[in-house]
């Protein structure tokens, strides 16, 4: 299976900056360099649509991920976000997608960084979003805390950090 990463920043792909007291984006992904270490089974193409943390994330860069989506050839589509609107990025790529789309895109970021700490959920969050592309049938979904939310009903929590599914959605 080919696997095309988009990568859009984020939490997972930032560093901790002390004299601000936040995470800010790298200028490029470390994604790339991290999946090539773990010698994986699967062939991953990447994209860097932006590096910025998600609450950044505009329109426009929504639709060219839809763009880039529409155009790959991969039947597995990765795409690493930031959390704050991950759920919303995924709606709004399941509303710009014809019905019954055939491919598996699956939503992944975390909550601390990945490169440089050690107690990262960033590993292991790109390894179950990955494990997944076996297992489920296509759609749009968001992959965190060892879960694999729907796009209609993935939600986070920010009072507990950590994704949930919303009970009623219409």
């Amino acid at each position: 299976m080919n696997i095309h990463c988009i990568i859009t920043g984020g939490t997972i792909d930032s560093y901790y900056e002390g004299s601000r007291d936040t995470a800010v984006p790298l200028k490029h992904s470390t994604i790339p360099r991290y999946l090539k270490n773990l010698k994986l089974y699967y062939k991953f193409q990447y994209t860097e649509v932006c590096m910025k943390d998600s609450r950044a994330i505009t329109a426009t860069d929504r639709k060219r991920i839809v763009q880039i989506i529409k155009a790959s050839k991969a039947t597995g589509i990765l795409i690493t976000h930031g959390t704050y609107t991950m759920p919303d990025t995924a709606r709004f790529i399941e509303q710009h997608l014809p019905a019954n789309y055939q491919k598996t895109i699956i939503l992944t970021g975390s909550m601390i960084p990945l490169d440089g700490f050690t107690f990262s959920d960033g590993g292991f969050n790109l390894g179950y979003a990955i494990g997944n592309f076996q297992f489920a049938k296509p759609g749009v979904y968001v992959a965190m805390n060892g879960r694999l939310f729907p796009a209609k009903t993935a939600t986070k929590i920010v009072s507990k950090g950590r994704f949930a599914e919303l009970f009623e959605v219409k």
